[in-house]
């Protein structure tokens, strides 16, 4: 079986190698990309010749089309990859039906992920995704992008249908798709009515509400998700594994979201592939509950009347504040707890090999982007 088109064939794998100055570690996490890559090629061709597509005009066809392409292959696909790694690490020695199950899986994340941050752009007023326009912000999709958002949410959907539904974990497949998404819902609306535009609430930014926020919107769809199915398809079945496995995974999550929320204020947007919009969107992030716990009155008075306002003076003052009580220092160490902590998790849990764990882990510590 093809394992995603020409960039699985290895022969070519073989020639890119010889033909590449790469070290041969990120020659292999290149071709694996590439090869990932293919099956996004394959679904999305699936999607475009589902029979009721095929049944719409050819601009609505075109524009699912470019729709697709332009919102569900442009990220890091970390999470969509992570479902191979995870199996790989579970049962080392897979059939190329094995690999691209764990591929169709992980491009079904993609595409909830996709479906999330159309979404989250629109009610963000962001103004860019992955180096290029949020999806909204070209002229010729505005509010359209809300029922492009629902479209890539119920692609999920018919691509497990067309690929899963004679397996027998076919409904436990849809059961954590579903319950995952009705999770991130909870999260983000927990995370609109905490900081709404324009009303800062200064005694509603504390850890307990970011954390919960920060579990249900990031935490579930971003780390339990692609493990959980990793374990599905490598036969795991045990319930405390999967409740070991949400564990770490919420800890994973909350640091992974801590890491964003650093970024979005202090990263590179040249190397993040964002403008940062926290400051202005009036986001509870981790700086500002963080921040609050040792602020002074004059410093807390300067976050009330400048935080969740679109203007860079604004939004100047507001770093500045970070800076002066060294905010950056305290994810510093925060970061290196939290990675502590995850180790002292993994090593004890016994249900799954460590290394499941591990390598996500290892993929997103002291990321820059």
């Amino acid at each position: 079986e093809n394992r995603g088109g020409a960039a699985g064939d290895p022969s070519r794998i073989k020639r890119r190698v010889t033909m590449s100055g790469e070290p041969p570690a990120k020659q292999r996490k290149l071709d694996s990309k590439q090869a990932f890559l293919g099956v996004f090629e394959q679904l999305a061709r699936d999607v475009c010749e589902d029979e009721y597509v095929k049944r719409q005009p050819a601009y609505a066809q075109e524009w699912i089309s470019f729709m697709q392409n332009y919102n569900v292959p442009k990220g890091k696909l970390n999470r969509g990859m992570a479902v191979l790694d995870g199996l790989v690490t579970i049962k080392p020695d897979l059939t190329d039906a094995e690999i691209q199950e764990a591929n169709i899986l992980g491009w079904c994340i993609e595409w909830l992920q996709a479906f999330f941050l159309v979404a989250d752009d629109l009610m963000d007023d962001s103004v860019t995704r992955r180096g290029q326009p949020c999806w909204y912000k070209r002229k010729e999709v505005g509010t359209v992008a809300c029922n492009d958002s629902i479209f890539l949410e119920a692609s999920i959907y018919r691509i497990l249908k067309k690929h899963f539904r004679a397996k027998p974990y076919y409904a436990l497949l849809l059961d954590l798709f579903l319950e995952t998404t009705f999770q991130t819902s909870t999260g983000q609306l927990l995370d609109l009515i905490t900081a709404p535009p324009g009303v800062v609430d200064l005694s509603k930014y504390e850890m307990k509400t970011y954390n919960t926020i920060v579990e249900f919107k990031t935490a579930y769809y971003s780390f339990y998700l692609p493990l959980a199915c990793a374990m599905v398809l490598g036969g795991v079945k045990s319930d405390a594994a999967f409740d070991s496995c949400k564990e770490i995974c919420v800890e994973m999550g909350t640091y992974f979201q801590a890491q964003d929320d650093y970024l979005d204020c202090f990263g590179d947007p040249e190397v993040i592939g964002k403008i940062g919009t926290d400051i202005e969107d009036n986001k509870c992030g981790w700086l500002i509950c963080k921040g609050l716990e040792k602020m002074t009155e004059a410093q807390k008075k300067t976050i009330q009347d400048n935080y969740g306002k679109k203007n860079p003076d604004c939004v100047a003052r507001i770093k500045q504040v970070y800076r002066d009580i060294d905010v950056e220092k305290d994810f510093r160490e925060y970061e290196n707890e939290s990675y502590k902590k995850l180790q002292g998790l993994i090593e004890e849990q016994t249900f799954v090999p460590g290394a499941l764990y591990m390598k996500l882990l290892k993929k997103i510590y002291k990321r820059q982007k």
